[in-house]
């Protein structure tokens, strides 16, 4: 009896031809590769001066000695590690809904506590800072961060630090040029209660950062009062909790298929000056939550016409597209209750459409 061929390319149902094809290609890619590893060798440059083959001092050639390198370098975990690093570290920063771009802080006042690695640093504007324990910087500004980690630093392209302009610098209410005022509990009355305390600081906005982000959709000249259009800096007062909600409420108009790309603000801050006298004055509350910081009216105006779209499409543009914005907002309450507020709509008049008005006082009011 024959003995049974064993050989792999019968096994597989190969042919004689074919095998011999096979074996004449892998010849040749097997030359290919040596000659090619031989030509990186020789081109690969001289070595450290006293070894003539580019060989390190382990006889290492410079391309393997590189790679090796690059893998046991003392930053090479720190590199892998940066984004992480970064990411997590600006996770509390970002609020509940992912989306803020900024940080507000006192001068001098610490910053990241407690959310660095170890072994991280925060650099503010170019400054290195000491480890886990940042501070803002003594002046007032829009500043740039970063996080360093070893040799490597990542910069924080999509988010800010804004150091505030003491109260205290406010003198014959106003700071500069720029008149403000002065709030209700700080004319001699009663004591201020809760968030009806006079601020402790402003943003100074000029006319170079005020179109910094502090949000994904929104920017420091959004909130700005709208007297005193040549006067520069201005002074504005902004609550991060209300940009958390008016991104959420946003995030849930989206939800049910509106645009949100057209999102306005008709009324952010408004000093105790523009509150009491400036423009139309009616529906302005004496203890306007603008004056604060923490209030806004807002509506939808994709169409770019200057007033609310018809968001709930009905075919008419009217109070109850105001409401479509106020039942977003009432979800991200109930979602939310640390953002909890006032929610009011308003009908259009002969100045202005419908808008709803969105706040963070910290309790419940509707109107």
């Amino acid at each position: 009896m024959p003995l049974q061929d064993r050989r792999w390319y019968h096994r597989a149902g190969l042919s004689s031809q074919t095998e011999r094809t096979f074996n004449v290609l892998s010849t040749l890619l097997v030359l290919t590769i040596a000659m090619g590893w031989s030509w990186s060798i020789a081109t690969a440059g001289p070595g450290p001066a006293g070894l003539a083959d580019g060989s390190d001092s382990t006889g290492v050639p410079p391309k393997a000695s590189s790679i090796t390198a690059a893998a046991t370098a003392p930053n090479a975990t720190s590199t892998a590690f940066l984004t992480d690093a970064v990411l997590n570290a600006f996770v509390p920063m970002r609020g509940e809904s992912g989306r803020l771009r900024a940080q507000f802080s006192a001068e001098g006042a610490p910053i990241l506590r407690d959310t660095l690695p170890s072994g991280a640093i925060v650099t503010v504007a170019g400054a290195e800072a000491a480890p886990r324990a940042p501070r803002a910087p003594s002046q007032p500004g829009v500043w740039s961060l970063a996080i360093k980690v070893g040799s490597a630093i990542k910069p924080m392209t999509d988010f800010r630090l804004i150091t505030l302009k003491p109260a205290s610098e406010a003198r014959g209410g106003r700071i500069g040029l720029y008149f403000i005022g002065s709030w209700p509990t700080a004319r001699g009355g009663a004591a201020a209660k809760g968030n009806y305390a006079p601020p402790r600081g402003f943003i100074e906005v000029t006319a170079a950062n005020q179109n910094t982000y502090v949000s994904d959709h929104f920017r420091l000249r959004d909130f700005l009062p709208h007297d005193q259009q040549n006067v520069w800096p201005k002074y504005l007062v902004l609550e991060v909790k209300l940009l958390d909600k008016l991104e959420l409420t946003l995030e849930e108009l989206r939800a049910r298929g509106v645009n949100t790309k057209g999102v306005r603000v008709m009324s952010g801050f408004r000093t105790p000056q523009y509150n009491s006298g400036v423009g139309e004055t009616s529906g302005r509350a004496s203890l306007s939550r603008h004056m604060y910081g923490d209030a806004a009216d807002v509506y939808i105006d994709n169409d770019g016409n200057g007033s609310m779209d018809d968001l709930n499409k009905d075919g008419r543009v009217d109070i109850g597209d105001a409401q479509f914005i106020r039942s977003a907002a009432e979800r991200v309450e109930q979602a939310h209750p640390s953002l909890i507020g006032g929610i009011g709509v308003y009908r259009a008049n002969s100045a202005h459409g419908p808008f709803t008005h969105i706040d963070t006082r910290g309790y419940r009011a509707r109107w």
